[in-house]
């Protein structure tokens, strides 16, 4: 966020994010929503009116934009009204929008196993490998800094994850293995998976082109993408019998109801529950006929 050359509106806006300590990204896509709303309305939006907020999501729902978008959008004008310009009424014509939450795609264990054999050498074989092993959002992993692997303690800390917040996950013996090999290669002296330029570390666009191109390499055919990897992790587990509340603490759920939805795709779980119809005496088949 830069105050450079824009106007006193827009100005007023990021000061008030910045009060408030909003992440980069987050004002970033604040900022860029509310100049999506400016284009829709073709002037101020200080100006607009609440049947104008009504008009916009009429639009955005017509032309396709989906809900995680919208909703997106939704948090920019009401903070933007609410905040920046103390329209507090103006709230009340912003709608969010229900998402249907949707089964997570998940691999097999075979299927992780091909796909990380597949990695395009020790680098991404070792971020690949984090992601899965761990449970990391890509935006964890390609932000991971050497100090933050804890060998003795066997734990990854996980600096300012979603929602801004620290937290230890799991470092398991293999996972440390590929990142010492991956170590003594490169020597790696900040991040852990620097990018091109080593002062920065591993974009998430190159982390996500890898990924794809491994998933073709490993002919995996579902519709897979790098979050793939942590909707395995906690699948797995629960499949191990794991207790749902530590797999929620390992993933840094804030609701427990985030985490049971991979109870869903838990296929072990879901065969070893008995159905209350094995507890009854064995039905007959209509043609048997009954004892005399």
């Amino acid at each position: 966020m830069t105050t450079t050359a824009i106007s006193p509106l827009r100005a007023r806006m990021i000061e008030d994010m910045r009060v408030r300590n909003f992440a980069e990204k987050t004002g970033n896509d604040y900022i860029r929503n509310v100049a999506t709303f400016a284009a829709f309305l073709g002037r101020s939006p200080d100006t607009a009116t609440g049947e104008d907020l009504r008009r916009f999501q009429v639009h955005q729902s017509e032309t396709g934009v989906r809900p995680p978008a919208m909703n997106s959008t939704v948090s920019s004008l009401r903070f933007f009204f609410t905040v920046t310009l103390g329209k507090v009424d103006m709230a009340r014509h912003l709608t969010f929008v229900r998402e249907p939450r949707k089964i997570p795609v998940v691999m097999s264990a075979e299927e992780v196993t091909r796909f990380l054999e597949a990695a395009p050498g020790p680098k991404y074989k070792a971020a690949l490998s984090a992601a899965y092993a761990a449970g990391l959002r890509v935006s964890e992993v390609v932000a991971l800094k050497v100090s933050d692997i804890d060998s003795q303690r066997m734990l990854l800390r996980i600096d300012q994850g979603k929602g801004r917040k620290d937290r230890h996950a799991m470092l398991s013996p293999q996972l440390l293995d590929l990142l010492r090999d991956w170590y003594r290669i490169a020597r790696p002296q900040v991040w852990l998976f620097p990018g091109q330029n080593p002062v920065n570390h591993l974009t998430t666009r190159q982390f996500t082109r890898v990924f794809h191109a491994t998933a073709q390499a490993a002919e995996i055919n579902k519709r897979i993408s790098p979050h793939t990897l942590r909707h395995s992790f906690a699948t797995h587990l629960l499949e191990q019998d794991i207790d749902i509340r530590v797999i929620q603490v390992l993933l840094g759920h804030a609701k427990l109801d985030t985490t049971a939805l991979y109870a869903r795709v838990a296929t072990n779980t879901i065969r070893a529950v008995m159905s209350p119809l094995d507890r009854l005496t064995p039905l007959r088949p209509r043609s048997e006929a009954p004892p005399r």
